[in-house]
């Protein structure tokens, strides 16, 4: 069982909905294949060493699960017989630790705590039969992480080699007003096609998410590089080598000449300050220049390049009249401070969308939490469209 750091197995690497497309190119960019690309993920074959790649780079994934076992349970008792055949004592240091998530829809089940339970204890007791010793568990995500997947009578186990989710970027200590997701942010940025090198520009940043994520793209820098624990560490069989030589590829890649015009800007002081503090964590303070201004004072550098907005969306009913205002006034800083740009609005709420008063040459859906938004494309042209 150990031999999963190199024996080929399904993979499932999750995002939350709607961001599949851009996971689905991050992964074939690192040359895997995906098998099927779904809502929230796409499948492919890999080692859990390979796994360690995915984890590394992806900017918009979520989970990276590696299937043990794929079986047929109609209640947890069959559950329970099918996992406690699985050598765990193979997998799991009888001194570790270990926890169980799951996503479950049975109708035996009423509460998935009681199938992470079962499946708790089918791991335990097998280790303890085999060594006389058991692991710890509890519910921390920062060392050992077994997922079960439950659809009616279909049960597939998996190695979650993640842990802690890997939207989250490591570098967000102070998450300042109604933050954006690292994933969801960098998404978007994705889906600009902006190439890296041409300024970017990010007024009203809140607590700096996206000009941050832009720093860290323009020097092809991945997310892994902010963190040092997953869960592939705490299985047997783990070899820190793949790790550590995967890291030095990941710095050897990151560009530190020719990057670009990285611009944020906020009326509010403080959250300019948190911005700065989220960027040094980050590493790329020095790559972004920060603004303490209204948006429509910010530095929009000659040229061509890609400004984003993520202004706060008020109620999706009964909108203040000051927020209207608010994007009315952002419609006319793009149609007339930012010609040549391509300009973009990340937006909840379709009313308000309305009063920036442009024409959308493009839209992407995405959710942030629940709420169904929109990134708005504007192409912003010099002199007039002809």
């Amino acid at each position: 069982m150990a031999e999963v750091f190199n024996t080929q197995s399904k993979v499932i690497v999750t995002c939350n909905r709607r961001l599949s497309p851009f996971l689905e190119q991050e992964v074939r960019d690192l040359g895997f294949d995906i098998k099927r690309a779904f809502n929230t993920g796409v499948e492919l074959k890999a080692s859990v060493n390979e796994c360690i790649k995915l984890n590394l780079n992806l900017h918009t994934a979520s989970q990276v699960l590696y299937e043990l076992k794929a079986f047929r349970a109609n209640n947890a008792d069959e559950l329970y017989k099918n996992l406690v055949q699985i050598p765990w004592e193979d997998l799991l240091p009888i001194d570790g630790y270990f926890t169980v998530t799951s996503n479950v829809h049975n109708e035996t089940i009423t509460t998935p705590l009681f199938a992470n339970v079962k499946v708790k204890d089918a791991i335990v007791d097998r280790i303890k039969n085999k060594k006389g010793m058991r692991p710890n568990s509890g519910p921390d995500l920062n060392r050992a992480v077994i997922h079960l997947h439950w659809m009616e009578d279909r049960a597939e186990i998996f190695l979650d080699t993640s842990g802690e989710t890997l939207a989250k970027h490591s570098y967000r200590k102070h998450p300042g007003k109604a933050p954006m997701l690292e994933a969801l942010a960098a998404a978007t940025i994705l889906a600009t096609k902006w190439n890296g090198r041409s300024p970017f520009v990010n007024p009203m940043c809140g607590s700096g998410t996206l000009a941050i994520e832009a720093a860290l793209m323009a020097q092809t820098r991945k997310p892994g590089l902010l963190r040092m624990n997953y869960s592939f560490m705490h299985f047997i069989g783990y070899d820190e080598e793949v790790f550590f030589n995967e890291r030095r590829i990941l710095k050897d890649i990151t560009e530190k000449t020719n990057l670009p015009d990285i611009i944020a800007s906020d009326i509010s002081s403080e959250a300019i300050e948190i911005a700065k503090l989220n960027a040094r964590t980050a590493g790329v303070e020095h790559l972004i220049k920060f603004e303490v201004c209204d948006f429509a004072e910010t530095t929009v550098p000659v040229g061509q390049g890609v400004i984003m907005f993520n202004p706060e969306y008020g109620e999706r009913l009964g909108v203040h009249s000051k927020l209207e205002m608010t994007y009315a006034r952002i419609g006319d800083f793009l149609k007339k401070e930012c010609q040549g740009y391509r300009g973009y609005v990340f937006t909840g709420n379709p009313d308000l969308a309305k009063k920036i008063g442009l024409r959308a040459s493009r839209r992407f859906e995405f959710f942030n939490g629940k709420l169904d938004c929109r990134l708005l494309q504007y192409e912003l042209y010099e002199g007039s469209k002809d």
